[in-house]
């Protein structure tokens, strides 16, 4: 029996496995463009599952912008920034994007780059790289994005740092431990906006913890930017923060509607990533006329336009915290579009799915090990371009739906 023949039969056993526990995951094939309506194998569906939570992915001026940065860029860079990839398009985006940044974070400069995971292992491995080995503990709160968890796995492996997890909701396990860590560098790592529970991190705590143990703070703030701060800027403006100690990451596919992510940090940071971020240096740069594009989605996030956007936001998260109630299901209160509902076990959420599903929702299970063990949900998000209406409806069915999933599982 050669190799190739044992590592299939393995691959095979295991999405089997997988299957049995209701783990296995499923592509959904959409037809039509992002928005709150979408169509999936020819059937129309109310998608309340998306990140495109300022409603921009199918905004006509953005695709306005795509193809006006076509003509003039043509579609593809050819090449890394630093050989011939890195277009005026580029340069004109990395320089607003530190403008959003520039009163949190003294002397800040922006790096673009194609996906946020790049930029999370860009900055957590950089970073590592000005510690000498061994000399380095980077601090990650437990319910970090996964590209953070593999920055740090990544840069621990390449530099022997030492790696404490924290409950971002209870700190005194993190200033306990940083009051005894003796290493050169040190690294505090927290998403701005946790992405499965939609609840905020402590960023000022955080920050003041850092500035006592005299750590750097880097802030994941995919699910903040575009949707926190009276400009829309995120986390940092919405908090009134500012630091030179800041390491702040965002992602341009989610509130912004394009795709993408940067690195704002001060000035020397961002110089040095460039020289040592592997992923940076060797990626291909992300097509110019996306750059181009997301100029016209910052200018609509700082506009009046953007600033009603979030107000809709704000409308559609107090209806659904004022008016959805569960007899079992567990609501998480969440001050941001990320609204879950936990429903405990997996055949229960996927129950839930389908029945949403039936009902004309599309509202996908979120299950281990995206979550943790026990704690399958349904992960609901608004968008600006959904009505109250259309929110009321779906409050309606969801109240339904949990009747009809108790009734099932007691029958059961």
């Amino acid at each position: 029996m050669t190799s190739a023949f044992n590592a299939l039969k393995l691959a095979q056993e295991q999405i089997a496995d997988l299957d049995l526990q209701l783990l296995k995951r499923k592509l959904r094939i959409t037809e039509s463009p992002c928005d709150t309506d979408v169509t999936i194998s020819n059937r129309q569906l109310k998608a309340f599952c998306s990140n495109d939570y300022l409603g921009l992915a199918n905004h006509p001026d953005l695709i306005k912008a795509l193809a006006q940065g076509g003509e003039k860029y043509g579609v593809g860079s050819g090449a890394s920034h630093l050989i011939s990839g890195h277009s005026a398009a580029h340069e004109f985006l990395e320089k607003q994007l530190a403008s959003f940044q520039e009163k949190h974070i003294p002397n800040a400069r922006a790096l673009f780059f194609s996906t946020g995971y790049l930029a999370n292992l860009t900055a957590i491995t950089g970073l590592a790289r000005l510690a000498q080995r061994g000399d380095l503990s980077i601090y990650s709160a437990k319910l970090n994005h996964a590209s953070l968890i593999d920055g740090v796995r990544l840069a621990s492996t390449q530099t022997n740092a030492v790696v404490h997890l924290f409950d971002h909701t209870q700190l005194t396990s993190l200033t306990d431990t940083l009051k005894k860590d003796t290493k050169s560098l040190k690294l505090i790592v927290a998403d701005g906006v946790f992405s499965m529970d939609g609840d905020l991190a402590p960023v000022k705590e955080l920050l003041h913890i850092a500035e006592q143990y005299d750590a750097l703070l880097m802030v994941d703030d995919a699910h903040g930017f575009g949707v926190l701060g009276k400009q829309g800027h995120g986390i940092l403006e919405q908090e009134g923060i500012q630091s030179d100690r800041i390491i702040y990451i965002g992602t341009l596919g989610k509130a912004a509607g394009v795709s993408g992510a940067f690195i704002c940090a001060q000035d020397s940071f961002i110089e040095w990533l460039i020289q040592k971020g592997r992923p940076y240096i060797y990626s291909t740069a992300t097509p110019p006329a996306i750059a181009h594009t997301l100029l016209k989605s910052l200018e609509i996030i700082e506009s009046d336009e953007g600033a009603k956007r979030r107000a809709q936001l704000c409308d559609l998260i107090t209806i659904w915290q004022d008016e959805m109630t569960f007899s079992d299901w567990k609501k998480v209160s969440s001050c941001t579009p990320i609204q879950p509902v936990i429903l405990g076990g997996n055949a229960t959420a996927l129950l839930a799915a389908k029945l949403l599903d039936e009902a004309g929702y599309w509202i996908p299970a979120i299950r281990p090990p995206t979550v943790p063990l026990g704690s399958a949900r349904l992960r609901i998000t608004f968008s600006a371009n959904h009505s109250v209406n259309e929110l009321r409806k779906l409050i309606m069915t969801l109240k339904r739906i949990e009747q009809q999933v108790s009734e099932k599982v007691s029958h059961d």
